[in-house]
């Protein structure tokens, strides 16, 4: 590793933690990471230093996957309780998926527009279930809920379906290899279905691959908002948000770019491990 990968990779780490405090520290929550102030004075010490060893490089990896993993215990141990949540992080920087995405997009979609659901969602869950003996107006606050609860989960999800080192189709190893072939005779067919799913959307919505537990097999739905013509009793396992605010900016009116684009990014590690525990789930098949 030459002194600039080194210093490279600590810039990473560095922009990781720095935004890791900015997203909790903004929602007054307590991480409860331990040394976390001494953690960020040695990365901006380490980033500075022409003559820092392997040894210290991996010291500093093994401390970030140690505050890595604290963060995925802490969130994977705790439920979400009504009106509690939270914005996740991206698992990679903001111009990591350039040129396909671009850096000012990603921070626009994410930081602002996703935002914007998990805030609605709160709003609705708040009115729905922790307003004791209150009339309310239960039409407008389910509407809510389902509009912008379904927005959250959607772009969660589409956050890590996406990856800089994605693309191509998933290997012969993969088991959702395997069920593509199986459902839809071949990748390519796959990916021109899904294709000419996400540039039939009307307006603003979503192109799914999902996975039925009845059924026991793939389908492709697409969306209207984030929650009209929903497939139901069935688990998301590939989304991608054609709303125009998702590629507007790079691709003006021209989706259909951006859907070819965006084949250069899918992340088939996770679309893979969501469809293994999908697979689990089983249900009597109708």
């Amino acid at each position: 590793m030459t002194i600039i990968q080194k210093k490279a990779y600590i810039s990473d780490v560095l922009e990781w933690s720095r935004e890791v405090e900015r997203v909790f520290s903004i929602r007054e929550e307590n991480v409860r990471l331990s040394n976390w102030d001494q953690w960020i004075a040695q990365l901006e010490v380490a980033r500075e230093n022409n003559s820092i060893s392997e040894e210290e490089v991996q010291q500093i990896r093994d401390r970030a996957e140690y505050y890595h993993q604290s963060l995925e215990s802490r969130i994977e141990n705790n439920s979400v309780k009504p009106g509690d949540h939270k914005l996740p992080l991206l698992p990679y920087n903001y111009n990591a998926l350039e040129p396909h995405i671009s850096e000012k997009i990603m921070r626009l979609h994410h930081d602002k527009h996703h935002q914007s659901y998990v805030d609605g969602l709160n709003r609705a869950e708040r009115a729905l279930y922790l307003v004791d003996n209150q009339p309310i107006n239960y039409k407008y606050w389910l509407d809510e809920q389902a509009f912008n609860g379904s927005g959250h989960y959607l772009h969660t999800i589409f956050w890590f379906n996406m990856s800089p080192n994605g693309g191509g189709a998933p290997t012969p190893n993969y088991s959702i290899s395997k069920q593509i072939e199986n459902d839809f005779g071949s990748f390519a067919n796959f990916k021109q279905q899904f294709t000419e799913a996400a540039n039939s959307v009307q307006g603003s919505g979503w192109a799914t691959l999902v996975w039925s537990p009845r059924a026991r097999r793939l389908a492709i739905q697409t969306l209207e908002k984030h929650q009209n013509h929903a497939l139901a009793d069935t688990i998301p396992l590939l989304v991608l948000d054609v709303w125009e605010h998702a590629y507007y900016l790079q691709y003006d009116n021209e989706r259909s770019k951006y859907v070819q684009a965006w084949w250069n990014v899918v992340n088939w590690d996770d679309v893979d491990n969501r469809f293994n525990q999908s697979w689990k789930l089983k249900w009597k098949p109708f």
